[in-house]
């Protein structure tokens, strides 16, 4: 009995770790587009120039994941306000989002599915 208890509690204590160190949501176009339809939000473009000039949404910042100042450029933004994330499939948003966490970030919105599930439900794409 004294062993199922442990495994039971040894199984709830990593479960509700792994519950605390996700602080990202991944969210679908239709509840991307609710969150950020005021336009009054952090939102970033992981993607490159060329891909955020070919079109992207309506308000986005530009911070390409792969640039050397891409912490210094997601240091400017207020950490303890939600910020929503996305690129092309979804990758180097999930990539962002580790980053973002690591830097402090309190609320992380992930677009799931990135551009692509965006323009898959018939959403449209600024120039």
């Amino acid at each position: 009995m004294k062993k199922i208890y442990s495994l039971l509690m040894l199984v709830f204590v990593f479960a509700s770790c792994q519950a605390q160190d996700r602080k990202a949501q991944l969210v679908s176009p239709e509840a991307f587009q609710a969150k950020v339809a005021s336009g009054n939000v952090q939102l970033i473009d992981v993607r490159t120039p060329k891909e955020f000039k070919q079109g992207h949404l309506k308000n986005a910042k530009n911070v390409h994941l792969y640039e050397q100042d891409f912490g210094t450029q997601i240091d400017k933004l207020d950490k303890k306000e939600p910020v929503y994330v996305y690129c092309k499939a979804g990758g180097r948003s999930a990539e962002a989002v580790e980053i973002l966490q690591n830097h402090g970030f309190e609320s992380i919105i992930e677009l799931d599915g990135g551009t692509d599930s965006w323009s898959e439900a018939g959403k449209p794409l600024e120039q």
